[in-house]
């Protein structure tokens, strides 16, 4: 058995104050005044109750590149962010394409103990986008895979992906798209705009994002099965998922926290760490993605936490590789970009932050209300906290932030995973059970 853990005076999702009185993995009551002789007792007061964030898109690296991050650490950060699951991305080595892999990444992720650890399958074999990956041995699994994506690749050809489409629709899975043409974008380095004109470097088109999200709403409709559009970045592309969904086309697609609060702009000084895929867009761009979200034609927010070792990102801009960490970050990103702005509410947060992550990945016992009798997942923020994020707000591997230095509101004060603290008072728990 665990402790028993009793919350005072949360403010649950930002609404009505109550106590919280977690038991046996459980919440076994909310109310006012609640009380248990053999609880642990935590002041909440001041704290935002939501339900355990959940992210679709997290890059854990392990097998095979753990001088970037592992299951372990990776866990680590996402506690520390205030998640309770995260949905590992299949580009490891050997690349999780098959039963066997996904199962390793699920038993990992137990062993951990601090999150649950969901494994995304490969589409297609090894990530090479040329046949398909044992999708089905993949959902039949211990694992359970329900999400398939071959990201950081586009399924560029239309007929695999249509193929997939169909697959995936006999057991309600959905197929999650790294939306890129490989053709338009060969060398890219930044956005293609006035910017990249001016630093000489390379553009990543908007339409080769926009030109593969037109194409797979269409099959999606075709064939009526669940389509995700990952890392969504562009003006263009929210019309389209916007279009797509008056359509009534069976689309869901997330933003990344760094897409709504930075700017291409910050590629002017070479620093790596704003390099990422999809690269940083226009001003224009981030107000669009922000509009997306609040009113609901972007779906959720996810991290595409991408770790990368020092020698990756401390290098020439050309030679360096995408991605940023942002799990430790995603919480407070969000709060800055779109809850001081009035775009989103707390309950808001909680629908796009939690429940429907859970939702679109089918996770049971995630991302449910905070009521008695549901499982104890849990995140308790502290809103009129904030500091600069630094060195020391990182619990992975890897340091490659693009907000070190930068001011952020809010602290994640507790996380609850399975009714155990994975987070006490800001520390992540090292001794919960592995």
């Amino acid at each position: 058995m665990t402790e028993s853990l009793l919350f005072r005076g949360a403010t649950l999702e930002g609404r009505e104050t109550a106590d919280i009185l977690v038991a046996d993995g459980r919440i076994a009551e909310v109310g006012t005044g609640l009380s248990d002789a053999g609880a642990r007792v935590i002041d909440a007061a001041g704290l935002i109750a939501l339900p355990g964030l959940v992210d679709l898109h997290t890059h854990l690296r392990e097998p095979g590149y753990e001088a970037s991050e592992t299951v372990l650490t990776g866990s680590r950060a996402a506690a520390a962010g205030g998640y309770t699951a995260v949905f590992a991305m299949p580009n490891t080595s050997p690349v999780a394409d098959t039963a066997g892999v996904v199962e390793q990444e699920l038993a990992l992720g137990e062993a951990a103990g601090l999150v649950s650890v969901q494994p995304i399958g490969a589409v297609t074999v090894g990530q090479k986008g040329e046949r398909l990956a044992e999708i089905g041995a993949m959902a039949a699994s211990r694992a359970r895979v329900r999400v398939f994506s071959d990201d950081g690749f586009c399924v560029w050809d239309p007929l695999i992906m249509r193929r997939a489409l169909e697959y995936v629709k006999a057991f309600d899975g959905v197929i999650a798209q790294h939306a890129q043409d490989p053709r338009l974008t060969e060398g890219a380095q930044m956005n293609e705009g006035t910017v990249s004109a001016e630093l000489g470097l390379a553009g990543w088109p908007a339409m080769a994002e926009e030109s593969i999200i037109a194409r797979d709403v269409l099959l999606a409709e075709h064939v009526g099965s669940r389509l995700h559009v990952c890392h969504l970045s562009t003006a263009g592309s929210v019309d389209l998922i916007r279009w797509a969904k008056k359509r009534g086309v069976d689309v869901t697609a997330e933003v990344t926290p760094h897409h709504l609060l930075l700017t291409e702009d910050l590629v002017r000084g070479y620093d790596a760490r704003f390099k990422v895929n999809p690269p940083l867009r226009r001003d224009e761009d981030v107000q669009a993605v922000r509009e997306g979200l609040a009113d609901g034609t972007i779906d959720i927010v996810a991290t595409d936490h991408a770790p990368h070792p020092a020698e990756a990102k401390s290098c020439e801009w050309q030679a360096a590789a995408n991605g940023m960490v942002g799990l430790e970050s995603a919480l407070r990103v969000v709060h800055a970009a779109m809850v001081q702005t009035g775009m989103l509410g707390w309950a808001d947060v909680a629908r796009v932050m939690s429940r429907t992550p859970a939702q679109i990945g089918r996770l049971a016992g995630h991302g449910r209300p905070i009521a008695a009798g549901e499982p104890a997942e849990l995140t308790f923020y502290d809103v009129a906290a904030g500091s600069v994020f630094e060195r020391s707000d990182l619990r992975g591997r890897s340091v490659n932030s693009p907000y070190l230095g930068r001011e952020l509101p809010g602290s994640v004060r507790w996380t609850v995973h399975a009714g155990r603290l994975t987070v006490a008072d800001g520390a992540v728990n090292e001794e919960v059970p592995a």
